[in-house]
């Protein structure tokens, strides 16, 4: 059954993509629906010209619609019709998707953002930690449970630099993930351990004692905690 279906979308979209027109967009309907869209809380849509040709920026790969009319396109790869619309109350541009019952109904699916917004994920990459976190505590504020926000990822991250000897990315990625999850003894211990490979033993001390605190069965934070005291008292 599913192959049938499959197959029925693919000679739909292959009918579609025939019938692809070539339109002269002017200039200002360019200008208007050009640029970034926000198609989820960490991912951008780009929206762009080449020529009198529309192109998307989506998941990382240029995407071709196939034109249907000056303001109507149909992208295979999302199997959606979408058409650019403007709220009449914010005047906020949207895409919006064509909904194949009712064409004439109008939803603001993907909010344009201005050309300087990054998502936290863009943030984060570019080491801008705090607005990272901010986008994130967003998202959570919205779903606590998002897959944006996992822990587990974070963490493997901020292993990934320690294992590079970037410590201060590990530590900057590290104390953002103990801030989105700050109940986790798991984070806490890790960002303890960026610290004191970064040479930083009171940081390191301060986040172990949290991560026991969390967890009194966690050996390592135990014995680091013992050893610093040693240490001070000599």
């Amino acid at each position: 059954m599913k192959f049938k279906l499959s197959i029925a979308l693919f000679l739909v979209a292959s009918v579609l993509v025939s019938c692809s027109k070539s339109i002269e967009y002017s200039e200002t309907f360019k200008n208007d629906t050009s640029g970034k869209y926000l198609y989820n809380p960490d991912e951008l849509i780009l929206v762009y010209y080449e020529g009198n040709k529309l192109y998307l920026n989506w998941k990382g790969g240029k995407v071709a619609p196939v034109t249907l009319e000056e303001n109507e396109f149909f992208v295979p790869d999302m199997y959606k019709k979408f058409r650019f619309v403007q709220h009449p109350d914010t005047k906020e541009r949207y895409l919006s998707i064509v909904d194949e019952e009712d064409q004439e109904k109008v939803t603001y699916d993907y909010l344009k953002v201005n050309d300087a917004y990054k998502t936290p994920s863009q943030h984060l990459e570019a080491g801008n930690y705090d607005d990272a976190l901010s986008g994130y505590l967003k998202i959570k504020t919205q779903d606590s449970t998002s897959s944006y926000i996992n822990e587990w990822s974070f963490n493997s991250k901020g292993y990934r630099y320690i294992r590079n000897e970037e410590y201060d990315k590990a530590i900057g990625v590290l104390n953002m993930n103990a801030q989105l999850h700050p109940k986790s003894p798991n984070v806490f211990d890790s960002l303890g351990e960026a610290y004191l490979k970064s040479g930083d033993s009171l940081e390191a001390y301060n986040n172990y004692k949290k991560a026991l605190e969390l967890n009194p069965n966690n050996m390592r934070a135990e014995r680091y905690l013992n050893a610093y005291k040693t240490e001070e008292k000599e």
